[in-house]
């Protein structure tokens, strides 16, 4: 989308630009600021002040790279007015909860905003109807000509392995902010692989339980199983238009050779996509087949129970024939009427009670 781009900078009355406030020496972005750093001609360079840093960004000296964690909507503000950030974009990242998606900001789209969701996959010792097997957070990232800002949601959604691995392969940080933002890409993605992993031995053990007897009483953790992965696909699925354009689009922050690694990292999204909906589709299948073993299993249990009233249905029936106590019934006056009775109570039912086994009602 088209935005006109703010300098940031405040303008007093005068009309001369106010002097730039270091927010990170004047304690304006503690609780917030988990790292910064000015990279240069590809290694980090320890430049003392952040003033400094920003200023040889600005002039197209290397770029300065600030990782925040859950900042409050003044500290995004401030960050937001310092670097020319749109108002929507740190609407969005002060909001979070957003979708995954790209946009462009910007009269020449030479500012990116992109948002990525992280996953982790928690661990349990046995799936219940109640266990939390897939946790979300959110990324937010920020790439313009010499800056790249990374603005964390969530306890797991931590980046400082990522920035230790650039900062080691000085190589890849020639590419400049591009570089950084394709590195957070491509360790989001590989994290999804690591949580359908996971996710996979979830439903095999599931799978296992269901189809064997009495498995239908595992469905509450199917549906469980299934409201997990859902959670996952939501977060994972549209992640592939922003992967797509960032590896097929035109960017002046994102050199040519870096759309190459784009283009792998989408790879691996599509291939995790698609084992994502795999496992949404056998969860239906097991969920409907577990449902179906509910109905074989009342069903069976039905017929067993008809069964047995049929079969006691028989001394019941002669035995209240016989306590009517009236003269005339049939071998009443017999001296062996009693046993006979028993006898043929007892052969009846026992008829019965083959012909229902033969059949498999019992």
């Amino acid at each position: 989308m088209g935005a006109t781009r703010r300098t940031g900078r405040a303008v007093p009355q005068g009309g001369s630009p106010a002097a730039p406030v270091d927010m990170v020496g004047s304690g304006q972005l503690d609780g917030a600021l988990v790292d910064w750093g000015y990279y240069r001609a590809g290694r980090r360079d320890d430049i003392g002040s952040y003033i400094d840093a920003l200023t040889l960004a600005r002039g197209g000296e290397g770029f300065v790279w600030m990782g925040l964690f859950q900042p409050d909507e003044r500290q995004l503000n401030l960050i937001g007015a310092e670097f020319g950030l749109h108002p929507l974009a740190v609407e969005d990242a002060a909001e979070a909860h957003q979708r995954p998606k790209l946009e462009h900001y910007g009269d020449h789209e030479e500012t990116l905003s992109a948002v990525l969701k992280t996953v982790r996959y928690v661990p349990h010792s046995r799936l219940t109807a109640t266990s939390e097997v897939v946790e979300t957070g959110e990324v937010m990232i920020f790439c313009g000509p010499g800056f790249v800002i990374t603005v964390r949601h969530g306890e797991h959604s931590e980046l400082s392995g990522v920035r230790h691995r650039l900062e080691k392969g000085s190589v890849r940080m020639l590419a400049g902010p591009g570089s950084v933002l394709y590195a957070i890409c491509d360790h989001v993605v590989d994290s999804y692989m690591d949580v359908a992993d996971g996710v996979q031995s979830d439903i095999d053990q599931i799978e296992t339980e269901v189809f064997t007897a009495r498995g239908w009483r595992s469905i509450d953790r199917v549906y469980q199983l299934k409201r997990e992965v859902l959670e996952l696909k939501r977060a994972v699925a549209p992640l592939a238009g922003p992967m797509h354009a960032l590896a097929t689009g035109q960017n002046q922050l994102i050199e040519e050779e870096t759309r190459h690694y784009f283009r792998d990292v989408e790879d691996h999204l599509l291939r995790v996509t698609e084992q994502i909906m795999s496992f949404d589709e056998l969860l239906t299948s097991i969920l409907q087949a577990g449902l179906a073993q509910v109905q074989v299993s009342e069903n069976e249990d039905l017929r067993r129970i008809s069964a047995w009233v049929a079969i006691l249905a028989v001394p019941t029936l002669i035995a209240s024939v016989y306590g009517m106590n009236f003269d005339n019934i049939p071998e009443t006056r017999t001296r062996y009427s009693y046993f006979f009775v028993l006898v043929g109570i007892l052969a009846v039912c026992t008829v019965l009670y083959r012909l229902f086994k033969r059949n498999q009602w019992l």
